[in-house]
């Protein structure tokens, strides 16, 4: 029995390997390239649970992960962020040791890696399929051509087309998620058919839990690059990525008052812990930051749902309860599954798993 008494990131190992194995096992049956990005759980002890699987690549999401995934025997890392030029001797050191691939999305940073880069590196293209968030737009072959013409040098590899399909995870039905995947395969699979002539090797690699869940890899895809899924959270249950069942984390929190006559109930558990991280779960009007169920000291009940987190400060959550919840007493413990699993566990820190095991993160 865990005796928790301050808010804790507890981790169902099991589930986690489950998840891992489900997802490698997709790829390898689809022939894509499995490189999980790392920057959900951000361990190198569970990456050893990804190697179980004979996982060998992997993708970060900053130049200090991906020093950190080195330093524990990861070899192939592709770091997902455009490149910090900042960080350029950083990034030599990395080359140095390691098979790095790196992302250009200007001319201006593929001159500067031409002329700063001591050793050699891949990189590849980042392209916007419609999120908006990075990239250039995928019908911008003008300027994806002057990025490889620029990108011109013996210590530059092309290692293809990368995007990050974000906006599946404001998909309101299936039928959108399914509209977001083909729009970005098609779009990169004609983008890449314009330059395979001249890099006959170049990939495109996709990577967003919800597509990578939920559907088959596209024929043309050559590697995917999924992250949440190796442990799941409300937002992905919202998407139909998964059900409460798999989610493999939950951040339990003492109840540290009772508000009978408004049905709430105050948890230390608060932005701190969770973020203030948002989703709706319908018909709920108002949205959620983390969805409580029961802990028995043992393990979470997904089946017993105790209320849902309606706000959140520094340190307090507040939970509107459920008829069921409403039996909670201060001292009482509650389990919160979290609306985004990777920002809890980066404020966090560490995982406690069910037998107690601390299990340290890059950040502890």
């Amino acid at each position: 029995m865990l005796n928790i008494k301050k808010p804790a990131l507890l981790l169902n190992s099991d589930i986690c390997k489950r998840n891992i194995h489900a997802m490698a096992a997709k790829a390898h049956e689809q022939k894509v390239v499995f490189r999980p990005h790392f920057k959900t759980h951000q361990s190198a002890i569970i990456s050893e649970w990804f190697r179980e699987e004979g996982v060998t690549t992997i993708t970060v999401s900053s130049v200090s992960m991906a020093q950190y995934f080195a330093q524990h025997g990861w070899k192939d890392i592709t770091i997902a962020l455009p490149v910090n030029l900042l960080e350029i001797e950083e990034i030599n050191l990395l080359a140095a040791k390691i098979n790095l691939h790196l992302l250009i999305e200007s001319v201006e940073t593929a001159a500067f890696l031409t002329e700063k880069l001591i050793a050699a590196c891949g990189f590849f293209i980042k392209i916007d399929t419609g999120y908006h968030r990075t990239g250039i737009d995928v019908s911008n072959v003008v300027l994806i051509s002057k990025v490889l013409e620029a990108s011109k040098s013996p210590k530059l590899h092309f290692d293809g087309f990368l995007t990050h399909s974000g906006n599946a995870y404001h998909a309101k039905d299936k039928q959108e998620l399914i509209n977001i995947q083909h729009y970005a395969s098609e779009n990169l699979l004609r983008l890449k058919k314009n330059y395979l002539s001249q890099y006959p090797e170049c990939i495109i690699s996709v990577g967003d839990t919800p597509t990578c869940s939920q559907m088959p890899v596209l024929p043309g895809i050559d590697e995917i690059r999924p992250g949440n899924f190796v442990f799941f959270d409300v937002m992905q249950f919202i998407l139909g990525s998964c059900t409460l069942e798999e989610i493999a984390v939950a951040l339990v929190c003492p109840v540290v008052a009772i508000h009978h006559n408004r049905q709430e109930a105050v948890i230390y558990g608060g932005a701190v812990h969770l973020s203030k991280e948002q989703a709706l779960l319908p018909p709920d009007p108002e949205p959620v930051y983390g969805l409580a169920v029961k802990w028995d000291r043992k393990n979470w009940d997904t089946t017993t749902v105790l209320g849902k987190v309606s706000s959140l400060s520094q340190e307090h959550g507040i939970l509107s309860l459920t008829q069921t919840g409403c039996n909670l007493k201060p001292g009482d413990l509650v389990a919160v599954l979290p609306v985004h699993s990777c920002l809890t566990a980066s404020l966090m820190k560490e995982y406690l798993t069910l037998d107690g095991e601390v299990i340290e993160t890059m950040n502890s």
